[in-house]
């Protein structure tokens, strides 16, 4: 049984407790705005998880709504071929001198007439839900470039952080605040 491997770990417990504690062995402290950093850095991180669970939540109502669509034009497709037996089976009666298998003339005429309603309204329907597919899916690409945003801006507040550099800091809310944009423009349209 092979021997674990220990890597002596107290030295970075130290410095890094010396570092949490500001008594850094020569270091400066952190700046007084790295607090404000991470307060941002949670701000952003809520507002991307949101727009995450939003883009999600379209994404999935766009991919019903297709499957919806794609069963309203398999009924339309169901509803033509039913229509075309109808018209078939009228003009073989016809060729025969018979008006309807049941001796009435207008009842052909009705099926056809339900038949093509039917088609009619699986057609509406079926652009509808493609209509509805679309927005959502729509939505879903709007939040999802605001998810990238918040990330990026996340990833700069950090950066800037352990830089200690403050532009990278206003860079950060910047690139948050476009993000913000994209949220809003989400959820306003």
């Amino acid at each position: 049984m092979p021997e674990e491997i220990e890597a002596p770990t107290e030295h970075l417990h130290e410095t890094l407790h010396e570092e949490a504690h500001g008594h850094g062995g020569g270091h400066d402290p952190p700046p007084s705005w790295i607090s404000q950093v991470a307060l941002s850095a949670a701000v952003l991180a809520v507002l991307a998880a949101i727009a995450s669970l939003h883009a999600g939540h379209n994404a999935n109502e766009a991919m019903l709504e297709q499957m919806k669509a794609t069963d309203q034009w398999a009924l339309f497709q169901a509803k033509s071929i039913k229509l075309s037996l109808v018209e078939t089976q009228s003009g073989i009666l016809k060729a025969l001198g018979k008006e309807s298998m049941d001796g009435d003339p207008k009842e052909l005429d009705n099926r056809k007439k339900k038949l093509e309603d039917d088609k009619k309204h699986a057609e509406e329907d079926a652009r509808e839900e493609e209509k509805a597919a679309a927005e959502h899916m729509s939505h879903h690409v709007i939040l999802a470039r605001s998810v990238t945003i918040f990330q990026v801006a996340i990833a700069l507040s950090a950066i800037s952080a352990l830089t200690r550099r403050k532009s990278l800091w206003f860079g950060s809310l910047v690139v948050g605040a476009l993000g913000a944009f994209f949220l809003a423009q989400a959820f306003l349209s």
